[in-house]
C-alpha cells in the first residue's frame, strides 16, 4: 500500500492510504467494494488500478475527502470510475488507455496510472503530472 509519513508527538510513523483517509475529519464514504467488483471494473477499463486506489476501493467504495470527491465503485454513476473514465476518454482522445479518472473537477479530469502517479488533463490538452501518489493528491 502507498504510505505517507505523519508526524505525531513521538516522531514519525508510516500510515497507509486507507488509514490516512479514515483519520481525516473532513471525510465521508460508502460501502467498500469487493475484489470481484474491482476486477470487473479493471476489466471494463482494460487496465489495473494502482495499489493505493484499489485499497481505497476496498475500504470505502466511494470517498469524499479534504474537498475531493474521488471516483470509486458504488451506485452513484457520476462518481463511478468506469462511467467517468469512459466518458472522459471520449472527451479527450489524447489520454492513454492506462489511465483512469480519480476525480472530475469542472472541465479537468484528474487521472491516475497503475504506478500511482496523478495527472491532470483538460479536453484536447496534454496531460500534466500533479503528484506522485493519491496520498499526496488528497493533501492538495
Amino acid at each position: 500500500l502507498q504510505n505517507s509519513q505523519v508526524n505525531n508527538k513521538k516522531g514519525c510513523f508510516k500510515m497507509n492510504i486507507v488509514e490516512k483517509i479514515a483519520s481525516i475529519e473532513d471525510m465521508s464514504s460508502c460501502v467498500g467494494a469487493s475484489d470481484e467488483q474491482i476486477m470487473e471494473a479493471e476489466k471494463a477499463l482494460g487496465l489495473k488500478f494502482s495499489d493505493d486506489y484499489s485499497a481505497c476501493l476496498r475500504a470505502f467504495g466511494l470517498a469524499a475527502v479534504n474537498g475531493h470527491e474521488l471516483t470509486g465503485l458504488g451506485k452513484t454513476s457520476y462518481l463511478d470510475v468506469v462511467d467517468v473514465t469512459e466518458t472522459e476518454r471520449k472527451n479527450n482522445t489524447q489520454i492513454s488507455g492506462n489511465l483512469y479518472v480519480i476525480e472530475k473537477t469542472n472541465i479537468d479530469g484528474i487521472w491516475q496510472d497503475m504506478s500511482g502517479i496523478i495527472y491532470t488533463a483538460e479536453p484536447g490538452c496534454n496531460i500534466k503530472k500533479v503528484c506522485d501518489s493519491l496520498s499526496e493528491y488528497i493533501d492538495l
